[in-house]
């Protein structure tokens, strides 16, 4: 009895030992079964394995596979000692005939194996390809039908599976004839290769095709490895696979590596050979900004590539300019600058033709270069508000960004508040300052025929040494007597945008809608303007648009006092302050807070410092001024020209705590991108976001949130991060977009500080 009881338990050990290893054994095979998921009549491989099936899977991996693995290896070491030549064959000299010689014979030499064995091993890699197919399944379906044997009498599912089996087996036939029939025609062009080789007597000459195609379906004109010279000190050279395409010419290091971009715009570029340098088949990129020298690995190469830029600059000048820029702009736009007009989305400002090339061209004076005359500028001075020709930009950006900051209208991406700015200057209110005295000097201004040298003699004169300026009062400070009077002074400087409309009715509403909004009027004109995908419903400032108003109204600009219960503009000369009497420094101050941009930039020209601190105003900046102002775009005027975000006044508030403050929502999402350190306190210990929550500022304490979030994810991410979580920018732009298209949605109660007494 016990016997059979140590028996029984013996047997039922036994059962799960079987249930447990078939378990693994169906899971290894359906492992192995994803090596042929691509094949329809693979489906599933099951239950106990069979000595046969072991052995025939271990003869194919120890034979099969470990000689394709060890002919893996040597073709890797060909593939090294090849580069290593090609390497060598690039640096030998011109000047030494006998390196030359012995490079090129170790090319040939490595070449030759190289290729050889290259097709030993592509031979190598199809038939094992295409012998693991059915070596696998016959060995599975010699184990299926041992197991429809053995379980022929009390398992009906194998049964079942005979069916299946046959027509497996069928399959399997008919996949021996088709691999038998590849082998052979693989084994036939092998040996047509060799045959090809030996009467050539060489098996190292280049066959490569030389050739481009400008028109080609996947827009890429010509492609393969060059030698790149590095820009560092040591002037490395390096192999990468170049590509032209899509106007552009990139780089890559590996297959699957991102894009390089070595040159944005092919059409602002020339190319041309270099013969003076010690490297053979060499030539040179040259762009407006920079040069990238190249080298192929022959002279027929070298010309091919030449001939492939050049065919591509020819191609990209036929293309459409309007369109070609609207579809630059749009891809390669960031997230917080994807639209720019307020009444309409890209898509329709593609059909409408516009861009903004042609929206910065109609401000008056911009149809030509401001400083040569040439037509159809496409370059701007984005700190001086001008726009330049090609020629005067190289001369400006060669003045340093201290002095001049030279961006593309068709290459670069433009901030909305950037593109306003452009539009509130212009190059005929610019040189109103910078060219006021030329008529009066006698000066002949040079031509877009004049010479390099004397374009950059009057634009150094001009801009550097400033000759032709109106002088303002000098000096770092006003007598004291003199500034207590300016303090004292009953006339204060007030900038009055009226609208003189035909229905006097709509211009009352529209003020009092402009006065219970959440936002100023200058935030809802203008920084948000730019995210409003539908039609504008409602008249808009000069100041938030990109031309004139609307609504067919004029604006007028008045410094003066207004009438608080006429809509009358009182400009007795008895009520105007001679602003051009003013020291720069409080010109500029008293213009920013007035949002006069051409008095700003008058100061500025004259020497105003773009930080100058009024020391009888609690210490405040023109930048806290233009905040006061609710001036977006004067903000941006002076955050261009270097003014300090973080400067703060005697109370401890920087612009952010003054914007946060007064509620003003586009300042602090300017100031918030621009850097605006939002954990500073003031006097009263109070940072941004603790202002923004007592003030029940949703909107702005939303803003402050999220940036701040950025930034702590940027910290966590350390120096190697990257610049801008997308989910941020993503929700950064959806607010804004909120904030334009519906603002009803934001006008939530708050408490009303009082910016004056807190």
């Amino acid at each position: 009895g016990d016997a059979l009881v140590k028996l029984c338990s013996g047997m039922i050990e036994a059962g799960k030992a079987y249930i447990t290893t078939n378990k693994h054994f169906v899971t290894g095979v359906r492992d192995l079964s994803q090596q042929c998921k691509k094949d329809e009549m693979i489906s599933i491989l099951f239950d106990q394995a069979q000595r046969s099936v072991r052995q025939q899977l271990h003869n194919f991996v120890k034979d099969d596979v470990r000689k394709f693995k060890e002919t893996k290896k040597q073709f890797d070491k060909v593939r090294e000692d090849m580069e290593i030549s090609l390497v060598k064959n690039a640096q030998a000299p011109r000047h030494k005939p006998h390196e030359v010689e012995e490079a090129t014979g170790t090319l040939t030499i490595t070449r030759k194996c190289f290729r050889h064995l290259a097709l030993d091993y592509v031979l190598q890699i199809n038939v094992l390809q295409a012998k693991k197919k059915f070596e696998i399944l016959d060995a599975m379906l010699s184990f299926m039908h041992a197991q429809y044997t053995f379980f022929q009498q009390g398992y009906s599912l194998l049964h079942e599976l005979d069916p299946y089996m046959k027509k497996l087996a069928t399959e399997l036939d008919q996949l021996v004839i088709d691999s038998a029939v590849e082998k052979r025609e693989m084994e036939h062009k092998h040996a047509m290769i060799q045959q090809r080789s030996f009467c050539l007597q060489d098996f190292s000459y280049d066959d490569s095709k030389v050739e481009f195609n400008v028109d080609a379906p996947n827009g890429v004109v010509m492609e393969g490895y060059l030698f790149k010279r590095a820009s560092n000190a040591f002037k490395t050279w390096n192999r990468r696979w170049f590509s032209i395409q899509n106007s552009q010419l990139v780089y890559q290091k590996k297959l699957k590596d991102v894009l390089t971009v070595v040159v944005e715009d092919l059409r602002l570029c020339t190319v041309k050979p270099c013969e003076d340098i010690e490297r053979r088949f060499c030539f040179e990129v040259v762009s407006p900004t920079k040069s990238c020298m190249l080298q192929a690995d022959s002279e027929k190469l070298r010309q091919a590539w030449i001939q492939a830029v050049q065919a591509s600059i020819a191609s990209a000048y036929r293309e459409s300019p309007d369109s070609y820029y609207i579809e630059r702009l749009d891809r390669t736009a960031s997230p917080s600058t994807s639209s720019i007009d307020s009444a309409t989305d890209s898509r329709e400002r593609s059909v409408k033709g516009e861009s903004i090339l042609q929206r910065v061209q109609s401000i008056p004076g911009n149809d030509q270069c401001c400083d040569c005359g040439q037509p159809d500028p496409r370059w701007a001075s984005i700190n001086l508000g001008i726009l330049l020709c090609i020629e005067c930009s190289g001369i400006h950006r060669s003045l340093g960004v201290h002095c001049s900051k030279v961006r593309s209208l068709t290459l670069d991406s433009w901030e909305p508040e950037l593109l306003k700015l452009m539009c509130e200057l212009g190059n005929s209110t610019m040189n109103q300052i910078y060219e006021a005295q030329c008529e009066e000097l006698g000066l002949k201004k040079p031509t877009s025929g004049s010479s390099r040298q004397d374009k950059e003699a009057w634009i150094k004169v001009k801009y550097v040494e400033k000759k032709f300026l109106k002088k303002l009062p000098n000096g770092e400070t006003l007598p004291e007597n003199e500034r207590k009077q300016l303090q004292s002074s009953h006339v204060h400087v007030m900038n009055c945008v009226f609208h003189i409309s035909v229905c006097e009715t709509a211009a009352t509403l529209e003020r009092k809608f402009r006065r219970d909004s959440l936002f100023c009027p200058d935030e809802l004109d203008s920084l948000f303007s730019y995210f409003d995908t539908g039609a504008g419903s409602g008249p808009r400032s000069n100041d938030s648009g990109l031309g004139g108003s609307t609504d067919g109204s004029t604006d007028i600009l008045v410094f003066g006092s207004v009438s608080s219960g006429e809509a009358e503009i009182e400009q007795e000369a008895s009520d105007l302050e001679d602003l051009r009497e003013l020291h720069p420094g409080l010109l500029m101050y008293k213009a920013a807070q007035a949002r006069n941009l051409p008095l700003m930039a008058e100061a500025l020209a004259n020497g105003a410092e773009i930080n100058w601190v009024n020391d009888e105003d609690e210490n405040k900046t023109p930048l806290i001024q233009a905040v006061m102002g609710g001036s977006l775009i004067a903000c941006e005027f002076l955050l261009q020209n270097g003014a300090d975000v973080n400067q703060r006044d005697s109370r401890g508030r920087a612009p952010l705590h003054h914007a946060t403050y007064l509620g003003h929502t586009g300042q602090v999402c300017l100031f918030l991108k621009r850097g605006a350190n939002q954990h500073a306190v003031d006097g009263d210990g109070q940072d941004p976001l603790s202002i923004a929550v007592q003030a029940a500022n949703a909107d702005i304490v939303t803003l402050l949130r999220l940036a701040r979030m950025n930034e702590e994810m940027r910290e966590a991410e350390g120096p190697f991060g990257q610049p801008g979580d997308a989910t941020y920018l993503d929700i950064f732009r959806e607010f804004s977009y909120m904030a334009s298209n519906n603002p009803e949605k934001l006008k939530r109660r708050s408490l009303h500080f009082s910016h004056s007494c807190t």
